[in-house]
């Protein structure tokens, strides 16, 4: 005797897949990368339910709601909060290296050398934008995105969908982000900005010494020409200060998983 195939199962498996699929959007609508504006939204769309059929799977049971009521609109808004609020956390992370760059560009005299960043849609320093560009390379290379779906896989398991979602306390830790994405990038940049700052006070001796120098045109190069250096020097510990700062943001949002998962 063949199957029979009611509403009630045909409505079962539609919220199976629709509402892990509002969260893991809403991830994708916000997290770097995936969620710039240099990919289209079909392919984040596309991305989006290929990652919710392949860990459909391993989620725990969804709650049987109408799908056309306001409980389900209010769910709808929950998941897609939770999973924006997701990928807005990764996103300070990796703005550390945007402002860090930026910080350097003004110190170091190459804050006019600016371009489109065509991922954000406004204009950065060319510094801001090459460490931007080699945190991506190596967040892709470090598979720092498998990293980050695993993570919102496991997010199903510690908050059930139509259980819990983001509190007040989520909102202050994430504010409190600001400050630590301004000190991490100061970290950064702090070595830089003391050289740059002994080559400067060198520069204001010389000038005091030798008054018949044009400390404008002869200082002007050669600080172009330190910076740069400065720059590629500290290329070597690029990788040590991206390691630190996104398992920071892995910790950071484990942490905030699990004590939820915990109340």
């Amino acid at each position: 005797m063949p199957a029979i195939i009611t509403d009630s199962m045909i409505t079962e498996w539609v919220a199976g897949f629709l509402w892990p699929l509002f969260r893991v959007a809403g991830f994708f609508m916000a997290v770097p990368l995936i969620g710039s504006q240099m990919l289209p939204s079909n392919m984040r769309l596309g991305l989006s339910v290929m990652t919710t059929l392949a860990i459909m799977p391993l989620l725990p049971p969804v709650p049987q709601i109408d799908l056309i009521s306001m409980e389900a609109f209010l769910l709808i808004a929950q998941q897609v909060l939770i999973g924006v609020t997701f990928g807005f956390i990764v996103q300070i992370v990796y703005q550390v290296f945007a402002l860090a760059g930026q910080i350097y560009a003004m110190q170091a005299g190459l804050g006019f050398a600016s371009m489109a960043d065509p991922a954000n849609g406004v204009n950065t320093t060319v510094m801001a934008q090459f460490l931007v560009i080699g945190g991506n390379m190596l967040f892709v290379t470090m598979n720092g995105h498998l990293a980050l779906i695993q993570i919102l896989a496991d997010s199903f398991q510690l908050l059930p969908i139509g259980y819990v979602g983001v509190d007040r306390e989520l909102f202050w830790e994430i504010a409190s982000l600001g400050g630590w994405m301004f000190a991490a990038a100061f970290l950064i940049v702090l070595p830089g900005i003391t050289a740059l700052l002994m080559v400067q006070a060198g520069l204001g001796i010389v000038t005091r010494a030798a008054p018949q120098l044009n400390i404008f045109s002869l200082g002007f190069p050669f600080m172009m020409t330190f910076s740069l250096l400065i720059a590629w020097i500290g290329l070597n510990t690029i990788v040590i200060h991206f390691e630190s700062i996104f398992d920071f943001g892995l910790g950071f949002l484990r942490d905030w998983i699990e004590s939820r998962a915990s109340t």
